[in-house]
């Protein structure tokens, strides 16, 4: 199975990142940009590159590739009917901070047979394919979905994948991957944007700023647009998480205003930052892709806190 070919499309950070590792790996490996600069960039460095999505959706067919979506939420729409009109047989993932939107596209447009969702947790604040890293997923969390649908021989196609890019894989089903990116990822962008327009609305602010702040707003130089599709795309996540920060911080805001302290914030989030310092992340070895029950074996695993950093065996596959 870790001799499919991957087809990228989108070659931006992730995408780019996933085509350099994936080539690293030993991949074959082509992808498709609908920007000549990033296709002349990528054609420049050594890779397989076009802007003519037919053509590389045709090659992909030709060779049954595992096809990586690597397109920001609102152009998915467009992107799956091509795919299922050039190259319906394929399989097929993504790599969007989103998961249940994309499953609904999917489903919209038939494919959801062939659909195993996933999500790379890593990047940086640059974009497009001068900032793609071959070494972007070494060690980072890749949600690999576990939904009642999914395929095994597909999951077990992109878990070979995230798992050749050098990162860990975490099973989880998409409505739990969306409540917990949006306290993790998407909730600190809109803080870390918040942060930066408070500050500088202050003159001698980004005059003192250092560590803190730096570290604070570092996602705050995404590009606007990512960070607008991710959060819209999970609003109805989002929201109960922002509602709980801003009561938060009215609680400290409160505190302060009364001249009280702050241990309960304080306390609270310092409690939760040492817990995140000391998490565990156990190996998953036992579990058999394709036996019964497997999905939910895989999600109680990841919601433990499990990765899986190896190949785990696959029912009925021989040796």
């Amino acid at each position: 199975m870790r001799n499919t070919p991957v087809c990228v499309l989108g070659l931006g950070l992730i995408g780019g990142s996933v085509m350099r590792a994936a080539a690293a790996a030993g991949r074959e490996v082509f992808g498709y940009n609908r920007s000549v600069e990033a296709v002349t960039a990528a054609t420049a460095d050594g890779f397989d590159a076009t802007e003519n999505l037919d053509e590389v959706l045709s090659a992909a067919a030709a060779s049954n590739a595992l096809i990586v979506l690597a397109v920001p939420v609102p152009a998915l729409s467009q992107m799956l009917a091509r795919i299922r009109d050039v190259a319906p047989q394929c399989p097929l993932t993504d790599v969007t901070s989103v998961k249940s939107c994309v499953v609904e596209e999917v489903r919209a447009v038939g494919l959801l047979e062939r659909f195993v969702g996933g999500h790379p947790m890593a990047g940086t604040a640059h974009s497009g394919w001068v900032a793609g890293d071959a070494q972007l997923f070494v060690g980072a969390p890749w949600v690999v979905s576990v939904d009642d649908h999914v395929d095994p021989a597909v999951w077990t196609l992109v878990a070979d994948l995230a798992l050749d890019c050098g990162a860990v894989v975490v099973p989880a089903r998409s409505d739990e991957h969306d409540a917990a990116a949006a306290t993790i990822s998407h909730l600190p962008h809109l803080l870390a944007e918040a942060l930066a327009t408070t500050a500088g609305e202050v003159p001698l602010a980004f005059a003192l700023a250092a560590g803190s702040f730096r570290d604070g707003t570092r996602v705050a130089a995404t590009a606007p647009d990512l960070v607008r599709a991710m959060c819209e795309a999970n609003a109805d996540q989002v929201l109960p998480v922002l509602d709980r920060a801003l009561d938060l911080l009215k609680l400290a805001r409160e505190a302060l205003a009364e001249g009280n302290p702050l241990t309960e914030l304080v306390d609270s989030g310092h409690a939760a930052r040492v817990r995140y310092d000391s998490f565990s992340r156990p190996a998953i070895v036992a579990t058999v892709i394709g036996a019964d029950n497997w999905r939910d074996e895989l999600a109680a695993a990841g919601r433990a806190g499990g990765v899986i950093r190896s190949a785990l065996p696959v029912l009925d596959s021989p040796g």
